[in-house]
């Protein structure tokens, strides 16, 4: 059965693809503005854990390159901006991460693991270029407020040096009461609802919906396999292709149940896309229906992973014109 597709952050649906279009079940204002949102292709929102120090000298490390070596101001959970060469060793003593550090250290000695837990996250928010830089900050500020005032210490700090502005915000990975922050897919999903409605607030036309829902077909990759990938250099991917084109028994089963399985959410995908139109046109709202019915014919055709890679093998004028995989399956 295909999954259904809901906001896991506040476990209340997003785009509840099943129930759309039911008797008594109308849309909320924010529904609406989501779906508008949607169809019109908005830009959406990113939201990545770019990774995590473990120990001093690795959160040190990365304040200096977030503040460009003390070039750009840090803003920190207290209000105060800090800059000047050398103030992430003050953050250090601050934020009590060399108190922690050691009892995490000694702790490790005690139970035998070998791995000491994270001292911060590292998170990045994200625009697409055109997107005025000082909201991007001002939506990550409002979000760090409320996800983690009084609770988790944090700092952020905007860069504009690349097309696309984006805030980098560093969190204590343990709060002043003595909780760990665990970051889920979920909690992921819920940030980024937030940070899209935030950037509403400010007048930004933002998104943060599912990729299924979107019709999209790519699935996220860490950015090791992702960089790999793009200078054709991904062992994954090699081994991958190379099962499939010797049509091994494994890489078939998964060519067959991931097509199959994407299929079956693109059907569930438009079936609640439709519902949705029918509930739109007994509201009158017909520029929003047509703009429905022109999202679900421009989306691709579902395709996995595999299939892509198959694709992009073949473009690249290195194996046969005809793909074997979509002939004999």
């Amino acid at each position: 059965m295909a999954r259904r597709l809901i906001d896991l952050g506040s476990g209340k649906a997003l785009l509840d693809l099943h129930s759309y279009g039911r008797p008594g079940r109308p849309l909320t204002p924010k529904q609406a503005r989501t779906i508008a949102l949607t169809v019109r292709r908005a830009p959406e929102v990113m939201v990545k854990v770019s990774g995590g120090a473990r120990t001093l000298a690795g959160v040190q490390a990365h304040f200096a390159y977030i503040g460009r070596e003390g070039e750009l101001g840090v803003e920190f959970d207290h209000g105060t901006r800090v800059a000047g060469k050398g103030f992430e060793k003050q953050l250090a003593l601050d934020w009590d991460l060399d108190l922690l550090a050691h009892r995490r250290q000694d702790e490790r000695s005690i139970t035998g693991k070998r791995r000491s837990p994270k001292l911060v996250h590292n998170l990045i928010f994200s625009m697409p270029p055109g997107t005025p830089a000082k909201k991007v900050l001002a939506a990550v500020r409002k979000l760090a407020v409320n996800e983690f005032a009084l609770q988790h210490r944090y700092a952020l700090v905007l860069h504009t040096d690349e097309a696309h502005p984006h805030v980098h915000l560093v969190v204590k990975a343990e709060s002043e009461q003595g909780e760990r922050l665990n970051i889920r897919k979920a909690t992921l999903r819920h940030w980024r609802q937030q940070f899209a409605e935030n950037l509403q607030e400010l007048g930004i036309a933002a998104n943060a919906t599912e990729r299924a829902v979107r019709g999209e077909n790519r699935t996220p990759k860490k950015d090791g396999i992702y960089r790999a990938a793009q200078r054709r250099e991904s062992t994954r991917q090699g081994q991958e292709l190379y099962e499939l084109r010797t049509r091994s028994g494994s890489a078939v089963r998964r060519f067959v149940q991931g097509a199959h399985a994407v299929e079956e959410t693109r059907a569930a995908v438009v079936t609640g896309w439709r519902a949705i139109a029918r509930e739109l046109e007994e509201r009158g709202a017909s520029e929003l229906v047509d703009g429905v019915h022109d999202f679900i014919a421009r989306m691709p055709p579902p395709m996995t992973d595999q299939a892509q890679l198959i694709r992009e093998f073949l473009s690249r004028g290195r194996g046969p014109r005809v793909d074997p995989m979509e002939r004999t399956l």
